[in-house]
Protein backbone atom coordinates (compact mmCIF):
# COMPACT_ATOMS: atom_id res chain seq x y z
CA UNK A 1 0.00 0.00 0.00
CA UNK A 2 1.55 3.16 -0.90
CA UNK A 3 -0.20 6.74 0.16
CA UNK A 4 -1.45 7.82 -3.18
CA UNK A 5 -4.05 4.65 -2.56
CA UNK A 6 -5.38 5.67 0.65
CA UNK A 7 -8.92 5.94 0.67
CA UNK A 8 -11.66 6.09 2.94
CA UNK A 9 -14.13 3.37 4.14
CA UNK A 10 -16.82 2.39 1.44
CA UNK A 11 -20.27 4.82 2.68
CA UNK A 12 -17.84 7.26 4.84
CA UNK A 13 -18.29 9.82 2.22
CA UNK A 14 -21.10 11.28 0.80
CA UNK A 15 -21.55 13.89 -2.10
CA UNK A 16 -22.10 17.30 -1.07
CA UNK A 17 -25.40 18.70 -1.77
CA UNK A 18 -25.73 20.98 -4.95
CA UNK A 19 -28.12 23.52 -4.59
CA UNK A 20 -29.89 25.78 -6.82
CA UNK A 21 -28.16 24.47 -9.77
CA UNK A 22 -31.06 23.63 -12.24
CA UNK A 23 -33.85 22.12 -12.35
CA UNK A 24 -32.55 18.60 -13.71
CA UNK A 25 -30.62 18.51 -10.22
CA UNK A 26 -33.32 17.79 -8.73
CA UNK A 27 -32.12 20.42 -5.74
CA UNK A 28 -33.44 23.59 -8.14
CA UNK A 29 -35.67 26.02 -8.07
CA UNK A 30 -36.41 26.86 -4.28
CA UNK A 31 -33.71 25.03 -3.40
CA UNK A 32 -35.26 23.03 -0.81
CA UNK A 33 -36.45 25.78 1.32
CA UNK A 34 -40.25 26.09 0.09
CA UNK A 35 -42.05 28.90 -1.18
CA UNK A 36 -41.82 32.46 -0.44
CA UNK A 37 -41.78 34.08 2.86
CA UNK A 38 -39.12 35.34 5.12
CA UNK A 39 -37.57 31.30 5.50
CA UNK A 40 -36.75 31.37 2.16
CA UNK A 41 -35.01 33.95 1.87
CA UNK A 42 -31.01 35.13 2.83
CA UNK A 43 -30.58 37.03 5.45
CA UNK A 44 -33.43 35.29 7.76
CA UNK A 45 -33.41 35.25 11.52
CA UNK A 46 -36.18 34.18 13.78
CA UNK A 47 -36.85 36.30 16.28
CA UNK A 48 -36.70 35.45 20.17
CA UNK A 49 -40.08 34.13 21.50
CA UNK A 50 -41.87 34.54 18.09
CA UNK A 51 -44.92 32.06 18.57
CA UNK A 52 -46.21 32.59 14.46
CA UNK A 53 -48.25 35.64 15.29
CA UNK A 54 -49.88 33.70 18.12
CA UNK A 55 -49.97 36.31 21.34
CA UNK A 56 -46.51 36.12 23.09
CA UNK A 57 -46.75 34.33 26.09
CA UNK A 58 -44.40 36.79 27.97
CA UNK A 59 -47.01 39.49 26.88
CA UNK A 60 -50.05 37.08 27.59
CA UNK A 61 -49.21 36.75 31.80
CA UNK A 62 -49.86 39.66 33.61
CA UNK A 63 -47.18 41.55 35.30
CA UNK A 64 -47.24 41.66 38.64
CA UNK A 65 -45.42 42.95 42.04
CA UNK A 66 -41.82 44.44 41.53
CA UNK A 67 -38.02 43.70 42.46
CA UNK A 68 -36.38 45.93 44.55
CA UNK A 69 -32.72 46.14 43.25
CA UNK A 70 -31.62 47.73 46.55
CA UNK A 71 -32.43 44.21 49.00
CA UNK A 72 -29.85 42.99 50.44
CA UNK A 73 -30.20 38.92 50.92
CA UNK A 74 -28.81 37.48 54.14
CA UNK A 75 -28.75 33.93 54.66
CA UNK A 76 -30.07 33.61 58.45
CA UNK A 77 -29.28 31.58 61.23
CA UNK A 78 -31.23 31.46 64.37
CA UNK A 79 -29.78 31.19 67.76
CA UNK A 80 -31.43 27.39 67.59
CA UNK A 81 -29.50 26.55 64.50
CA UNK A 82 -26.62 28.12 65.69
CA UNK A 83 -26.39 25.89 69.04
CA UNK A 84 -26.77 22.69 66.82
CA UNK A 85 -24.18 23.62 64.06
CA UNK A 86 -21.77 24.52 66.72
CA UNK A 87 -22.04 20.86 68.54
CA UNK A 88 -22.18 19.51 65.06
CA UNK A 89 -19.12 21.21 63.43
CA UNK A 90 -17.16 21.31 67.24
CA UNK A 91 -17.18 25.02 66.45
CA UNK A 92 -15.31 27.50 68.36
CA UNK A 93 -15.83 30.71 65.80
CA UNK A 94 -19.22 31.27 64.14
CA UNK A 95 -17.61 33.33 60.70
CA UNK A 96 -17.80 32.53 57.15
CA UNK A 97 -14.41 31.17 56.72
CA UNK A 98 -16.36 27.67 59.03
CA UNK A 99 -19.46 28.65 57.44
CA UNK A 100 -18.34 27.86 54.11
CA UNK A 101 -15.58 25.15 54.83
CA UNK A 102 -18.25 22.85 56.46
CA UNK A 103 -20.72 23.80 53.51
CA UNK A 104 -23.45 25.78 54.73
CA UNK A 105 -22.85 28.77 52.85
CA UNK A 106 -21.46 30.06 49.62
CA UNK A 107 -18.71 32.54 49.17
CA UNK A 108 -21.26 35.15 47.98
CA UNK A 109 -23.49 34.59 51.04
CA UNK A 110 -24.02 37.49 53.71
CA UNK A 111 -24.80 36.04 56.99
CA UNK A 112 -27.23 37.10 59.56
CA UNK A 113 -27.94 36.05 63.03
CA UNK A 114 -31.69 36.26 64.64
CA UNK A 115 -32.93 35.35 68.33
CA UNK A 116 -34.85 32.52 67.85
CA UNK A 117 -33.99 30.12 69.98
CA UNK A 118 -31.39 29.64 72.75
CA UNK A 119 -27.58 29.44 72.91
CA UNK A 120 -26.11 28.26 76.08
CA UNK A 121 -22.41 27.91 74.62
CA UNK A 122 -19.67 30.62 74.49
CA UNK A 123 -19.16 31.27 70.51
CA UNK A 124 -17.60 34.61 68.78
CA UNK A 125 -19.48 35.78 65.90
CA UNK A 126 -18.58 36.74 63.02
CA UNK A 127 -20.96 38.01 60.42
CA UNK A 128 -22.73 40.65 58.54
CA UNK A 129 -25.63 41.37 60.77
CA UNK A 130 -27.40 40.57 63.78
CA UNK A 131 -30.49 41.36 65.62
CA UNK A 132 -30.37 43.18 69.11
CA UNK A 133 -32.08 39.88 70.79
CA UNK A 134 -29.56 37.40 69.24
CA UNK A 135 -26.57 40.18 70.17
CA UNK A 136 -28.13 40.49 73.18
CA UNK A 137 -28.70 36.51 74.54
CA UNK A 138 -24.96 35.54 72.99
CA UNK A 139 -23.13 38.42 75.28
CA UNK A 140 -25.56 36.57 78.24
CA UNK A 141 -23.93 33.53 77.61
CA UNK A 142 -20.62 35.01 77.44
CA UNK A 143 -19.53 35.29 73.48
CA UNK A 144 -19.05 38.17 71.05
CA UNK A 145 -20.17 39.63 68.38
CA UNK A 146 -18.22 41.16 65.51
CA UNK A 147 -19.94 42.78 62.72
CA UNK A 148 -18.09 42.58 59.16
CA UNK A 149 -18.70 44.97 56.65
Amino acid sequence: MKLHEIRPAKGATHREKRLGRGEASGKGGTSTKGNKGGQSRAGYQRKNAHEGGQMPIQRRIPKRGFNNINRVEYKVFNLGQVETLVEKYELQEFSMENLYINGLVSRTDLVKILGNGEIKTKVHFKVNAVSEKAKAAIEAAGGTVEVLK
